[in-house]
């Protein structure tokens, strides 16, 4: 009786021995947690850019850059341009009127708004130069703004500001919290019901308290 115990329990440690060196030896598949945001994923990403981008038929800009992400799954879509873009600007002869260039930018394609940061450069075919380390365009309005210090030069003009604001050709403009110099006109330094200027408060010259407008 015994023996018949030892050997009912010979079988049984040889047979959990044995699954055990089976479950050792099976092969695992190793797989990773599904990706369920759709959102980081770009639906082209395109490398050394040189192309031409039309609006109804016209073509109004020129786009160069190392790296363009085009992704539909956000929300607005967008282009991202994270290795820096030069865009060149141009009129309906096809001649260019100025450029943009900056170290990163994002484009919401179906808004028609650009936010652009780092190293923001622009100049225009009237000799405007604005240097930012942020801007933001809304196409649709035909406005650009920023919020952060900029610097705008023109050939009469040298001026530094905290808040700035522009029609997108940067023939006028406003920037103020102001320092700088410039040669103003006797209508520019006049006020008037139709000059649509602000009188410049000029008793403090480290800080104007009013806007400086030129308008075209």
């Amino acid at each position: 009786m015994r023996f018949g115990r030892n050997i009912l329990f010979l079988v049984l440690l040889l047979i959990t021995l044995g699954s055990m060196l089976i479950s050792c030896t099976e092969e695992r598949e190793h797989t990773a947690p599904a990706i369920y945001d759709r959102d980081s994923v770009p639906v082209m990403t395109t490398y050394g850019v040189n192309t031409l981008i039309s609006d109804s038929g016209v073509i109004k800009y020129r786009i160069v850059t190392e790296q363009w992400e085009v992704n539909e799954n956000k929300k607005p879509s967008r282009w991202t341009f994270n290795k820096g873009i030069l865009l060149t600007q141009f009129d309906l002869k096809k001649h260019v009127v100025g450029y943009i260039q900056c170290d990163t930018a994002v484009y919401f394609d179906k808004d028609r708004r650009w936010e652009l940061h780092g190293r923001v450069r622009i100049h225009t075919a009237q000799g405007l130069s604005f240097y930012s380390n942020e801007l933001f365009w809304d196409e649709r309005n035909h406005q650009m703004w920023s919020y952060t210090y900029s610097h705008l030069r023109t050939p009469d003009k040298d001026l530094e500001g905290n808040w700035f604001r522009s029609d997108e050709q940067m023939t006028n403009y406003e920037i103020r919290q102001t320092k700088g110099w410039g040669v103003f006109s006797d209508t520019e330094m006049m006020p008037g019901p139709n000059s649509g200027f602000t009188p410049i408060d000029t008793s403090h010259v480290d800080s104007l308290k009013g806007p400086i407008v030129k308008q075209k």
